[in-house]
């Protein structure tokens, strides 16, 4: 497998139907929005998201969620620990962090696309790896507006001699919105980690199937989904434009004062000379 040879700018579009996309915790886990009123959905999140699809098509994951991991592991160091050389490693005083970071990106697809890391205690080896594929957060195309409900409950948590009081809660939910994340991937970090052409081919499948498997009470079926995927495919490994300049090239803007669907919008795209772009329509 060869090493990626060409930088990648790429953007997604996607729409949020009666759904809660991601809640802020500091927030009574409210969708998260700017000071402007749109919304917003962290860079963290999405690659979430990006994990679980690698991990359904078969990849391994060293950054698992308790309720997607496919091992019995209960920690990422133990899951470092399962891995022999990188075992000794830890407990090793002269170990070298570059051979340490070399076998972890080998190992896990998303060491070496995003980055990692390690710094457990009791070790004295801390390593730092930094991943060519870079994400911003997604941010509404316009101002979301957020609907809460009350939400009870009809049994008693535990038993009592009474019934309990019904108040459960609150449940947010944005009724629209439709969004826009952007990335890059860095070939120069690529060579760094060994990032190559096919993983680069794993991520643009993730993103055009981000929500499949991703269903939740605070995201039904169907009320995320992925409409289009931008994919630059750049010449040369600094690329001939900045990522800036790229991702302005695409323009999304709505054609109604008040926007309820993805029909609503129109999206321009700016060719730029000798610059190829894959657009793709989500699944």
């Amino acid at each position: 497998m060869s090493t990626l040879g060409h930088k990648i700018d790429f953007a997604v579009i996607l729409s949020v139907t009666k759904a809660n996309p991601n809640g802020d915790p500091l927030n009574g886990n409210r969708p998260r929005q700017n000071y402007d009123g749109h919304g917003e959905i962290s860079d963290v999140a999405i690659k979430r998201k990006i994990r679980n699809r690698l991990l359904d098509m078969g990849e391994k994951i060293f950054v698992q969620s308790d309720d997607r991991k496919v091992d019995d592991f209960k920690s990422l160091r133990e899951r470092a620990d399962a891995h022999p050389e990188l075992a000794k490693m830890l407990k090793s005083k002269n170990a070298s962090a570059d051979e340490f970071a070399k076998l972890a990106c080998q190992e896990w697809i998303d060491v070496r696309s995003f980055g990692q890391v390690f710094a457990f205690k009791g070790s004295e080896l801390s390593v730092g790896v930094r991943g060519p594929v870079s994400i911003h957060t997604a941010t509404s195309i316009d101002p979301i507006d957020i609907v809460s409900t009350q939400i009870t409950k009809s049994v008693n948590s535990v038993t009592g001699d009474k019934r309990s009081s019904d108040t459960m809660g609150m449940k947010h939910r944005v009724d629209f919105g439709l969004y826009l994340f952007k990335g890059s991937i860095n070939t120069q970090l690529a060579e760094k980690t060994g990032f190559t052409e096919e993983d680069a081919e794993k991520i643009k499948q993730a993103l055009i199937t981000l929500f499949e498997n991703d269903s939740s009470s605070a995201r039904p079926d169907g009320s995320m989904e992925v409409h289009k995927v931008y994919w630059w495919n750049h010449s040369s490994k600094l690329g001939q434009y900045s990522s800036a300049k790229v991702h302005r090239s695409l323009k999304v803007y709505s054609t109604t004062p008040e926007p309820k669907r993805f029909e609503d919008y129109t999206i321009e795209l700016e060719e730029l000379d000798g610059l190829n772009v894959e657009v793709l329509n989500g699944r």
